[in-house]
This record gives structure tokens, C-alpha cells and sequence, in this order.
């Protein structure tokens, strides 16, 4: 499709996938993932990480449900062979059905940059779908402070913010908060896609 190898030409691994899961084109950059994916039986896709998988599955089956427009983003987490990746999953909506033929869904990646070591809440926001309140706390954390020192920043009760750090360990795929900061602290703004280069 025209759309996904647009979205090469930036850089930019792009998928369409079907109501049903199925997927229906691909561009070069997104078969090139390393070691992100693993197809499944009817063309489908998994995410070789579990906890990632468990929110794509998720999120492609309420995408296809949902009446109203919605992104959501999944968090891969870094390896050896490429820096952490951010998985967006989107709904194809109305008039763009006309492009994407048989087509419910638009999966992008793009990576984290480990060289920027500045946390924006706003991007936090964009990435993983946190509240403003939920990306303030997480880039306090990712900053460096403790769970009580963000929220005194912040002017919250611990227990609010511990709140907060619960949500945003479901949307992150996270389950502890050296993981979460690890996860975070290194997040820079959407970056092309770069394969790692090859033996």
C-alpha cells in the first residue's frame, strides 16, 4: 500500500492490519524488525516480549471495537540488538478505509533514543497514553526522584502517587519502578527507525 511505503520513506516501520487481526501490508522496514515480532498462524502477528504482547493483543482487539478514535501505544523494551521501540497502534477510520482496502488498523514503531537522558511528560504522554498527571510523575521518577520526593513535587499525597505509579505500570508493561525508570529515562522524541547494521 502507497501509505506504508510513505511511511518508509521517513524512516518509519509502518503495518495494516485487518478488524480481525490479520495483517494485510507491510513496508520493508517493519519485516526488518529485529527480533520484535513473531508471526502466527491466519497472518497474524505476536510480540516476541510477553508483557508487550499481552497490551498489543489487547489494544488491537479494542482498537477494532472502539466507536470513537483511539491510539494506543506499547513500549518494547531494549536489547542488545536495538534500542527500545514504541509500538502505536491506530485506527483506520472513514474516508482513509478508501486507502487502506480491507483494513482496520495501522500499527508505526519507532525508537527510543538512549542519548537524550531529558524526560518531557508531553512525549511520556504521547508515547504510552499516560494522563498529564500519570507522564508529570513518571518523569519525575525518570529524573531520579523517589516515589515521595515527585510527590511533594508535584503536591500530591504518596498515596495518590502511588496510584498513578500503578497505572502507569499497565500501560507501560512495567512491574517495578528501576524497570519503569530504565524504561523511561533515555525517552527522546518519535525517532526514524534504524536498523542495526548488519555482521
Amino acid at each position: 500500500m502507497a501509505t506504508v511505503s510513505a511511511l518508509q520513506s521517513v524512516g518509519l516501520p509502518a503495518a495494516v492490519m485487518s478488524a480481525g487481526g490479520q495483517v494485510v501490508a507491510t513496508n520493508g522496514l517493519f519485516e526488518a524488525l529485529p527480533s520484535i515480532f513473531m508471526p502466527l498462524a491466519y497472518n497474524r502477528l505476536a510480540i516476541a516480549d510477553p508483557k508487550a504482547d499481552i497490551l498489543f493483543q489487547e489494544s488491537v482487539r479494542s482498537t477494532s471495537a472502539a466507536t470513537a478514535p483511539i491510539v494506543r501505544s506499547i513500549p518494547v523494551r531494549q536489547r542488545i540488538d536495538r534500542d527500545a521501540v514504541v509500538l502505536h497502534v491506530m485506527p483506520v477510520r472513514r474516508s482513509a478505509r478508501d486507502i487502506f482496502a480491507g483494513a482496520n488498523i495501522l500499527v508505526i514503531a519507532a525508537t527510543i533514543s538512549t542519548a537524550n537522558k531529558k524526560t518531557s511528560p508531553q512525549i511520556l504522554s504521547a508515547l504510552f497514553d499516560l494522563s498529564p498527571s500519570e507522564a508529570r510523575l513518571a518523569g519525575s521518577l525518570a529524573s531520579g526522584l523517589t516515589l515521595k520526593a515527585a510527590a511533594v513535587e508535584l503536591g500530591i499525597t504518596v498515596k495518590t502517587a502511588r496510584t498513578y505509579l500503578e497505572r502507569v505500570f499497565r500501560k507501560t508493561g512495567t512491574s517495578r519502578q528501576g524497570e519503569l525508570v530504565a524504561l523511561l529515562s533515555g525517552t527522546a522524541p518519535l525517532a526514524p527507525f534504524v536498523p542495526a547494521p548488519k555482521p
